[in-house]
């Protein structure tokens, strides 16, 4: 995905792998010399993980990275009642309910699908299953930007005409049609959804599977 994603989609990847079952193949580590390890993911291997299948009812799953070189490292336990330790305390109201999760997913921008078409067919598989099949961490949604924002490499819109409401004059450009289409269209062999933003952070056109939406009335 492109640089500026790196950061949520490493959180969004520790979180969602918190949920899953052991298995897979493990991580092939490698030391780049930053001081940590990475997982490497090539044309002819990348690591994965078992579907997820949630703990029994009192007991719990943990998954842990760590600088040391834990990566994605399974351990399981028990819940204790009432429990008073001195380091962690931690208290859980099954009653209470707050706001519901429709998913997690990253961004597809200029920067990302260039990066991604840099790959081998075979690298490229890995990485989107990576992100997007039952052996990944299981992204449904995806947000595809609006013509060019700052993480593409020149400027561009998509209705230049001047009065021209019923967008007569509207097309899309090579990079929707040639780079932002082709990994958004292999990842929906998976189940995804997504929503396209302009370059101002405003929600715009949204698509669910294979239909596009209209862009929301308040803008």
């Amino acid at each position: 995905m492109g640089p500026g994603c790196a950061g949520v989609l490493g959180w969004l990847l520790l979180a969602q792998a918190a949920l899953r079952a052991a298995g897979g193949r493990p991580c092939d580590a490698k030391d780049f010399g930053h001081g940590s390890l990475v997982c490497a993911c090539s044309a002819t291997y990348c690591d994965t993980l078992d579907p997820v299948v949630l703990p029994a009812p009192g007991t719990y799953v943990k998954y842990e990275s760590s600088k040391a070189g834990k990566r994605l490292e399974r351990s399981q336990g028990s819940f204790q009642h009432n429990a008073e330790t001195p380091d962690f305390h931690l208290t859980l109201d099954t009653a209470q309910r707050y706001q519901k999760v429709k998913g997690f997913g990253g961004s597809v921008t200029d920067s990302a699908a260039i990066n991604i078409q840099s790959l081998s067919k075979d690298a490229q598989n890995h990485l989107l299953r990576s992100y997007f099949s039952e052996e990944g961490i299981e992204y449904n949604l995806v947000r595809v930007p609006m013509a060019s924002t700052d993480f593409s490499v020149r400027l561009y819109t998509y209705a230049d005409a001047e009065g021209d409401f019923e967008l007569k004059h509207f097309h899309l450009t090579e990079e929707d049609t040639r780079m932002k289409a082709s990994p958004t269209g292999r990842a929906r062999g998976c189940s995804l959804r997504g929503t396209g933003r302009d370059g101002t952070g405003r929600d715009g056109m949204r698509c669910t599977g294979l239909g596009w939406g209209r862009r929301a009335p308040s803008h």
